[in-house]
């Protein structure tokens, strides 16, 4: 009981921090005050002036510390007035509080000591890690102040973004979309689109590609490409802030060589090279930042597909990327996606558009791994797979972790034309 009054107490403090900066973005009276925090920083995060930075403590951070002591002292009211025996663990967000005050008040007095060793998440220099998922760092908050104010509003856990859907803004986000011209293609076009980002379609199909945005038809950016060809979108890609890789085929129950190859290379290979390549185009602290990659992986990494080579692919995809995370310079969320209805599994059980949805409303919460189905067993074992796994692969190889993809696709046969293949999910 102690314990959970004690770390209840901390928690408290931030929650109340993070909601403190969130009205401050709403309620004039407070933004006249927080403004002097925006004020302050250019994109490498030095700040130009040292005066408004001191300025920025007492109109934004002293009155926001003042804030979390007094209802830090509240829950220690509360304690003390049901649990007296725990008193004395709620009081320790109490002394949190007051070395967030103290450290407010020596950085306001112009301490540099003060402002290197407690305003850790505005320091300069090159960003040495993808934006944090639970706990907030340096690339984290500088989204907060050069991609979205209205989003990233936490300051040390990132909780209460989850909660609210701000912990990831796709407003204005360049998103590139694979197997575009299929069910869940167009599906996630339409809700991307919905959320404000400038969406793009890449397919293998020659029709251009429109959404139906209230009943009417909207022309959607459309890149032609075929399997093989994955390095002629290198230039588009420069441009794309986040990539969804969603193309596959099924084959069904077809296990003939050329199945086979062609499973693998549209399935697995063909989003590992577009991923790679993507993954080329991160170079400074604003690519480390805002860029990310999707892979629709499905829930056949842990469960049947009743397809084998569906299943096979996947699973060996889902795998590549849980390698691949271990040294990825952005973000990179998996989709693990149960039957939805569409060209590749004409008996689906769930909508689309449900999907879809399901999908950009937990990227809006910084969900990693994206489970959207109905089988209540993926919940489980996803998670304990991915977690053995990603430690296995971090115990027994090394940094970079590369594939010889020539190579692997060589051993598998022939490289399959990609004309005529329905490659959209």
């Amino acid at each position: 009981m102690a314990i959970a009054w004690g770390l209840g107490s901390i928690l408290w403090a931030e929650i109340i921090r993070d909601v403190y900066h969130l009205v401050s973005h709403y309620y004039p009276p407070l933004y006249r005050q927080h403004v002097w925090h925006h004020r302050v920083f250019r994109r490498d995060l030095t700040f130009a002036n040292p005066k408004i930075y001191q300025e920025a403590q007492w109109h934004n951070d002293f009155p926001e510390c003042l804030v979390m002591l007094a209802f830090g002292i509240g829950l220690w009211w509360v304690c003390q007035t049901f649990t007296p025996d725990y008193q004395w663990a709620a009081a320790l967000g109490i002394l949190y509080t007051l070395l967030f005050l103290v450290s407010c008040i020596a950085r306001a007095s112009g301490s540099d000591w003060a402002r290197e060793a407690t305003d850790a998440t505005h320091k300069p220099g090159a960003f040495l890690s993808p934006p944090g998922n639970w706990f907030v760092n340096r690339p984290y908050h500088w989204r907060h102040h050069f991609d979205d104010d209205k989003a990233y509003y936490c300051g040390t856990f990132t909780l209460v973004d989850k909660v609210m859907g701000t912990a990831l803004s796709l407003k204005g986000k360049t998103i590139a979309v694979t197997g575009a011209s299929g069910t869940l293609g167009k599906a996630l076009l339409q809700q991307l689109h919905l959320a404000g980002a400038k969406v793009i379609a890449l397919t293998s199909q020659s029709q251009a590609v429109k959404i139906s945005i209230d009943g009417e038809f909207v022309d959607i950016k459309t890149i032609n490409w075929q399997i093989g060809q994955e390095s002629e979108l290198a230039s588009v890609l420069e441009k794309v802030d986040i990539l969804v890789l969603n193309h596959g085929v099924n084959v069904y129950g077809d296990r003939t060589a050329d199945a086979i190859a062609k499973s693998y290379q549209i399935n697995t290979f063909s989003s590992l090279k577009l991923m790679e390549a993507f993954f080329a185009t991160v170079r400074t602290n604003q690519d480390i930042a805002l860029k990310e990659v999707w892979v629709n992986t499905s829930e056949a990494e842990v469960n049947p597909a009743f397809s084998p080579l569906y299943e096979l692919t996947k699973r060996a995809l889902g795998d590549l990327v849980t390698l691949k995370r271990l040294d990825a310079p952005c973000v990179v969320r998996k989709l693990i996606l149960g039957p939805f209805k569409s060209d590749l599994n004409p008996v689906g059980i769930m909508s689309a558009d449900w999907v879809a949805k399901q999908i950009v409303a937990l990227a809006k919460r910084d969900v990693r791994n994206i489970i959207v189905t109905i089988n209540p067993l993926t919940y489980l074992l996803f998670p304990i797979k991915e977690f053995c796994q990603s430690w296995y692969f971090r115990l027994f190889s090394q940094a970079p972790a590369t594939l010889n993809l020539q190579v692997a696709q060589k051993n598998l046969g022939a490289i399959v034309p990609a004309n005529n293949l329905t490659i959209d999910e």
